[in-house]
């Protein structure tokens, strides 16, 4: 059996648009959509019988307004659900376990593009096996296409490029490989982008030219080890066209610049022996406050 595209919902805008979201990947991806609704139980047991009646009457009610939602724009996706009971993050992490992917929505900051990413996002992001994709409030299907010829929102046109954040010195195979199949998927451009910081060292970002480096040689350099990472892939991925871009910048200002315009940012994660509270590094933190277009982050040893 195939796992499933897997989505957290509340009931919310953010976790609808991921819903939504969700099922066009699912479409894209020929998986089954699984929902996910997690609630807690009641803690005084006085009390439980009434208040969890209520509140599985909550949960089957999420998951039927994230089921129109998906019906409406995904009417032949195959959709499962549960709902779960027991500490939300718990619930959702395991149920990411089992998934191709999870999607979850984030909260799109009022007046920005970008997160505001709440304590349960950022939990299952933390301890999550399997690639989480956040989706802010008020994404829709035109989002991830080029605009039309006037200018307007369409689906009928061509995916924007999916960008991959990528650590040359240090390049992880589960990170690219998603890269490449999300783009193969959508026939987007992959653009993979490298930064380095002088004070800070390497750091991974990605077009085929050096942007914003004022030492040439070092841009040269750092360019032709993220050629020779990506070869590979481009010959694993014939048919997906690839960018690779250097740039001399802080890593995390780099990542939002170059995500502007895409349909997806791809990210990795690196999954600790013990992990202690929601923590992600400092350029995944910086893609899921600042980022406005859906953020893959990808785990790794």
């Amino acid at each position: 059996m195939l796992s499933p595209v897997v989505a957290g919902v509340d009931g919310s805008a953010e976790s609808l648009a991921a819903a939504a979201w969700a099922a066009r990947e699912a479409g894209r991806r020929d998986r089954p959509l699984h929902l996910v609704h997690a609630w807690d139980r009641h803690p005084r047991r006085q009390e439980r019988e009434i208040a969890d009646a209520a509140r599985r009457h909550l949960a089957r009610r999420a998951v039927r307004r994230a089921e129109e939602r998906v019906r409406a724009e995904c009417p032949d996706v195959r959709l499962t659900d549960e709902q779960p009971a027991g500490p939300a993050v718990d619930a959702l992490v395991k149920a990411a376990d089992q998934a191709d992917v999870m999607v979850l929505g984030s909260r799109g900051l009022s007046g920005f593009t970008g997160f505001l990413v709440g304590s349960v996002a950022l939990g299952v992001v933390a301890r999550a096996t399997r690639p989480v994709v956040l989706v802010r409030a008020g994404e829709e299907a035109a989002d991830e296409h080029l605009p039309a010829g006037d200018g307007s929102a369409s689906t009928d046109t061509g995916h924007r490029d999916v960008v991959l954040a990528i650590d040359v010195g240090d390049p992880c195979d589960e990170v690219v490989e998603f890269a490449f199949e999300a783009a193969r998927l959508r026939h987007a451009r992959l653009r993979a982008v490298h930064a380095w910081h002088t004070a800070a060292g390497p750091l991974g970002l990605g077009s085929g030219d050096i942007g914003r480096v004022d030492d040439p040689e070092r841009g040269e350099e750092w360019l032709g080890f993220l050629q020779a990472v990506l070869q590979v892939w481009r010959d694993k991925y014939p048919d997906v066209e690839v960018l690779a871009t250097v740039v001399e910048e802080r890593p995390t200002t780099a990542l939002v610049r170059a995500a502007t315009g895409a349909s997806l940012l791809v990210v990795g994660h690196r999954l600790a022996e013990r992990p202690v509270g929601p923590r992600t590094g400092p350029v995944t933190h910086a893609a899921l406050q600042h980022v406005g277009c859906p953020v893959a982050v990808v785990p790794h040893r």
